[in-house]
């Protein structure tokens, strides 16, 4: 059965399943005569779920993977392997007319709101443009009425569709991105970091409204960020990425309060807290050491060049992403 096809899965199957993807980049090639091809390792052997109505928190430094994570899921680059499945439907390789309708399933909210909002249009041909594009409406004036339901929805005002990006503040640029990334009604929605170029105080709105979205029309996210106090706020589980890898995958009280991997132990005692007396009695984990080069990584764990545990295991063998606690999963040989 085709993607065109594709039935609403049972609540029991996961919406979106993700079986071992990896994501290598061509960067070019080595050797006096060019023959041993250069490959960035951006992602390997990602595998994870998540429920219809779940929000999965994907966290990581800079570099780590996250971002090209959620960018092979929506089909926007290709999967050098693995298999990625939606409602039960392989979508690993759709392309053309499936892939099109696919899209209309899978919205992705951008990170940056002034970069992701052309400046020659307006706030309703913004908005308006997906239903076009995907021929739920003829014109921008046919989706009048869509785009004003929109507006609404996501908390501006009524006549912010006549207006210019530029008339409007980070926050409320980004609620109009959500906006669009909602006019075609999709189940999944891919948030990569929403508000990392947002104001402090405007950053709980907009998690705030993601979650009272969440609430009325039963959306699934996946949440990409590296701000662990907002991670915290929103998912139900949360999965750790490191060089590529995935490392740490539990519910989100688990992952904060009894952390299996020394990295996600050493971010989590990164995170401020807003108690000046208890920041400066909290002892700061802090592991010295390179992180591996994405282009040769290591043969064992990549954490290993960093870790104070490795061993001569973790020098030559990869630790499996194994079941520590109930429903607690970390890819680490000795904890």
């Amino acid at each position: 059965m085709s993607v065109l096809e594709a039935v609403v899965p049972e609540p029991a199957e996961p919406l979106l399943r993700v079986d071992g993807l990896t994501v290598h980049f061509n960067v070019g090639r080595a050797g006096f005569w060019g023959q041993r091809p250069l490959q960035v390792h951006a992602v390997d052997d990602m595998s994870f779920t998540i429920a219809p109505g779940e929000t999965l928190g994907l966290v990581g430094e800079s570099g780590s993977g996250k971002t090209t994570t959620g960018r092979a899921i929506l089909r926007r680059v290709p999967a050098s392997g693995g298999k990625i499945y939606f409602q039960g439907h392989d979508i690993t390789h759709v392309a053309g007319a499936e892939l099109r309708l696919l899209r209309r399933h899978m919205q992705l909210v951008f990170q940056d709101p002034y970069a992701s909002l052309n400046p020659r249009m307006r706030v309703i041909e913004t908005v308006a443009e997906p239903l076009i594009v995907h021929g739920l409406a003829k014109s921008v004036q046919d989706a009048t009425d869509r785009v004003s339901h929109l507006m609404n929805l996501v908390g501006l005002p009524a006549d912010a569709g006549d207006r210019y990006p530029h008339a409007f503040s980070g926050g409320q640029r980004q609620r109009i991105g959500i906006a669009r990334a909602l006019a075609l009604e999709p189940e999944l929605l891919i948030a990569d970091e929403p508000v990392s170029a947002l104001d402090v105080s405007i950053r709980a709105q907009v998690v705030n409204l993601m979650q009272d979205l969440q609430e009325e029309l039963g959306l699934t996210y996946l949440f990409i960020a590296h701000d662990l106090s907002v991670v915290r706020h929103i998912s139900h589980r949360i999965a750790i990425m490191y060089a590529g890898k995935l490392i740490e995958i539990a519910g989100r009280d688990a992952i904060y309060e009894d952390p299996k991997h020394p990295y996600t132990e050493a971010l989590l005692s990164a995170v401020p807290v807003p108690d000046p007396p208890l920041q400066r009695a909290r002892s700061r984990i802090s592991y010295a050491g390179e992180v591996p080069n994405p282009m040769q990584p290591p043969a064992g764990c990549r954490f290993q060049s960093r870790c104070p545990f490795a061993t001569a295991q973790c020098l030559s063998e990869e630790p499996p992403l194994a079941e520590k606690a109930p429903a607690h999963w970390a890819a680490c040989w000795h904890r």
